[in-house]
């Protein structure tokens, strides 16, 4: 978390537009079948180990510092140092009303904060008409980080295709945290995520739509991520 934040704060500075994704097993299994989506993680300027599982596979391979950095920590840690940066935020996604009411739970926990805008876009595809005005509203906001949350992939594959399109600002995509911030979805407590059970609590809060995830993907992941590093240890 440490070394993402220094780095995007530079990235902040340098005035380079550029998108990053918070990678969980869901997005990276999802990639190996939809190129919209695997093009969306290739061309990213930075893609963060959003879940547990992805940082006890990446230490198995060697990578012994990394760590977790998921959408819902980052955000707070961005907001906290934004207050004395005077960056702008921008919230893009979420259901109806979310993105107004997390602007706004952000300008109580952090009243210096810099909060220029939100959209909450319908969950249909937009009209050309609809995506310039949506693109023209965050342009327009002079926004420092524009947080997406379209959910996972068509967060990654949105700012994919727009990024060239705004004015040199960093976008964040962080799906769920919009919901957990708000207070729309409960988050798992600490000491589930801290052992990699927060899949656990958010199939039993969300099982008609998580169950594929959980049950078919995952179980996919830890038996191609396995093979990999298998693969890999006997290459070196």
């Amino acid at each position: 978390m440490v070394d993402a934040v220094s780095i995007l704060s530079r990235w902040i500075k340098d005035k380079e537009g550029r998108y990053v994704c918070a990678a969980d097993v869901h997005s990276i299994m999802r990639a190996q079948n939809d190129t919209a989506h695997l093009d969306a993680l290739q061309q990213a300027d930075m893609v963060t180990p959003d879940g547990r599982p992805l940082v006890w596979v990446g230490k198995l391979r060697g990578e012994k510092e990394m760590g977790r950095v998921c959408g819902p920590d980052l955000l707070p840690e961005l907001c906290k140092k934004s207050v004395k940066q005077g960056w702008k935020h921008y919230f893009y996604g979420g259901a109806d009303g979310v993105a107004e009411s997390l602007g706004h739970k952000l300008q109580e926990t952090y009243p210096d904060i810099e909060i220029v805008g939100w959209d909450c876009p319908p969950f249909r595809e937009l009209t050309k008409v609809e995506q310039q005005d949506a693109l023209k509203k965050i342009r327009n906001s002079r926004a420092d980080i524009v947080w997406v949350g379209l959910g996972c992939p068509k967060q990654e594959i949105w700012m994919h295709d727009n990024i060239k399109q705004l004015d040199n600002q960093l976008l964040i995509g962080i799906g769920a945290a919009f919901d957990f911030h708000t207070g729309r979805i409960k988050r798992a407590p600490k000491w589930m995520q801290n052992y990699g059970l927060e899949w656990a609590h958010r199939l039993g809060s969300e099982p008609k739509r998580l169950w594929k995830r959980y049950m078919i993907l995952a179980p996919q992941f830890i038996y191609k991520s396995l093979w990999e590093t298998i693969f890999i240890r006997r290459k070196h």
